[in-house]
């Protein structure tokens, strides 16, 4: 298993509008309850059951179907657990003196590849740069909101 984290800038100079972090917050709850218009590939995204604190839902990707445990940690993160398995990912909004930052960190087993092989490293390339397109298609995604008024 491989842990790997991608952080974007979310306000980065001449980008508009401004996004605060309540947006960025808001928009991955939105993103928990139904993560299709925020990330590219995903072709189901159904909430089977509602917690305090989470949520467990079933999504299609093109690598697969899967069960998640969604667990929120308000404002800050949001985890989600692939049931069955041990990998997670956890989206992380904060904030430094440079500014609000979104990091994505995945850490996923890859079936079948030999830890440190040639395979589990194109595995890993290949997955970041699925999660690569996936904060900054949620940073779109929440901008347009913002834009169009919708958060």
């Amino acid at each position: 298993m491989k842990t790997v984290s991608y952080t974007l800038e979310v306000n980065p100079e001449g980008v508009e509008p401004v996004l605060t972090a309540e947006h960025i917050w808001t928009g991955l709850e939105m993103k928990a309850n139904n993560a299709l218009p925020f990330v590219p590939g995903m072709s189901r995204c159904d909430v089977i059951s509602r917690s305090d604190n989470g949520l467990l839902r079933q999504i299609s990707l093109p690598t697969g179907d899967y069960e998640e445990r969604i667990t929120f940690f308000p404002p800050v993160q949001v985890q989600f657990e692939r049931v069955g398995s041990d990998g997670f990912i956890q989206n992380t909004i904060s904030e430094s003196e440079k500014g609000l930052w979104l990091t994505f960190t995945f850490s996923v087993p890859f079936a079948g590849a030999v830890e440190g092989s040639d395979e589990e490293r194109v595995q890993v390339n290949e997955m970041r740069g699925n999660y690569i397109a996936a904060v900054v298609s949620t940073l779109k995604k929440v901008r347009e909101l913002v834009s169009d008024g919708e958060l």
